[in-house]
Parts: structure tokens; C-alpha cells; sequence
């Protein structure tokens, strides 16, 4: 008896989703509490590899350590900021999507405001010196002027 196509393509998708399987990361909170504490923490920090995505959205192994070892902390009884500088003397100041403000990130936080007050400045530099040269014509000046306008106009 022959096998189908239909049959032998769905024991293909069988076979292929065998190794499919999502990795649910579970950890036991003594209380409500602190549960909210240790998503507070992963929505906070950020994952060293993933760049731009918290610790709570990555599926790296680094983050998956990460989580783990703030899970481990948070059962010492380490305070939230204790975690946090735990995590910054080891990956630095870029793991928090809060960095403090120092000599080194001042241009990370300053930085917008200083671009955005230096655009402003030179758009308004820029209008004032525009208009400036045309208020100072003679009245000859004026004259060729609204000649050369009435020439350009009728062409």
C-alpha cells in the first residue's frame, strides 16, 4: 500500500518539531512582593549582548545567567541596589538603562539637551544675520533693486 505525499510530508513536520521546545525559566518567590522586585530588576537591567533589550526580553545566555544570579542574590538578601552595583562592577555602567550621572556618562546624559540648545542657537543666528543686509540699503540700492525685480518679474 503506497503512503501519500500528505502522510509522508506530515511525518516530516513531526520529526522536525521533536527538538522544538520553549525554555520557561521558573523561580519560586516567598512572597508577591518579591516577584514584582525581581521583574522590577529585569525590566531595569539590560542585557550586555542583546544591546538595546532588558534582561526580562532576552533569551541570551548571558541574560539567562544574569537572571539567575540576580534571582540567587535576591535570596542572600541583597538589597535592589546592591544588585544593581553588583551588576556595574562587572559589566560596567551600560547594563543599566539608569546610569548615574558622572564625569564619564555626563555627555550621555547631557548631550541631547546640549545638541538640541546649539541648533536652536545657530537657527537663530543664522535668521538674525539673514535679515540684517537688506534693512541697510540706500536709496539708491533700493531702487536698482525694485528695477531689477520689476525686469525679473515681467520675464
Amino acid at each position: 500500500m503506497p503512503i501519500s505525499c500528505y502522510r509522508i510530508f506530515c511525518y516530516c513536520l513531526m520529526l522536525l518539531s521533536i527538538n522544538v521546545h520553549a525554555a520557561i525559566e521558573v523561580y519560586d518567590f516567598q512572597t508577591p512582593a518579591e516577584e514584582r522586585r525581581f521583574h522590577a530588576l529585569m525590566d531595569e537591567l539590560r542585557c550586555p549582548k542583546c544591546q538595546n533589550q532588558n534582561l526580562a526580553g532576552s533569551d541570551a545566555p548571558i541574560a539567562k545567567d544574569l537572571k539567575q544570579r540576580t534571582y540567587e542574590l535576591m535570596q542572600d538578601g541583597k538589597s535592589d541596589q546592591e544588585i544593581r552595583q553588583y551588576m556595574i562592577d562587572r559589566y560596567g555602567d551600560f547594563i543599566s538603562y539608569k546610569p548615574p550621572v558622572r564625569s564619564t556618562t555626563f555627555i550621555l546624559w547631557f548631550g541631547p539637551f546640549l545638541l538640541l540648545v546649539t541648533v536652536i542657537a545657530v537657527l537663530i543666528w543664522k535668521k538674525r544675520r539673514a535679515v540684517a543686509p537688506a534693512s541697510h540699503l540706500s536709496a539708491e540700492e533700493s531702487a536698482r533693486l525694485a528695477l531689477l525685480l520689476k525686469r525679473n518679474h515681467h520675464d
